[in-house]
């Protein structure tokens, strides 16, 4: 099991490398990972209807939105790993443009 040391994004990204190893999900496309993450994201939706008592699939075991943002953020490293994009430097750089905008 790999093991995380302090929560940087730099580690995080690091950690999806080995974990992606350990449990056979290395070879995985950037498809099959994006398709994934919107599963995922579909997941967080339904979670979040159950936090907010809207109705949902009574039958669904879905109910955790920390657990679903955590099971998408594993999706968005995996997908930075495989563009070999630095996902702390892409968040200041695009941070700088959003700076810039004029937020309505």
């Amino acid at each position: 099991m790999p093991h995380l040391s302090a929560a940087t994004l730099a580690n995080l990204q690091s950690y999806v490398v080995e974990l992606e190893k350990e449990r056979g999900f290395a070879n995985q496309s950037v498809i099959q990972k994006c398709l994934l993450l919107g599963e995922e994201v579909g997941e967080l939706f339904k979670a979040v209807r159950k936090s907010e008592n809207i109705t949902t699939d009574k039958n669904s075991n879905i109910h955790n939105v920390g657990e679903e943002l955590s099971d998408i953020l594993i999706y968005v490293c995996a997908i930075a790993n495989r563009y070999n994009i630095d996902m702390e430097e892409a968040f200041r750089k695009k941070e700088e443009i959003n700076k810039k905008r004029v937020w309505e």
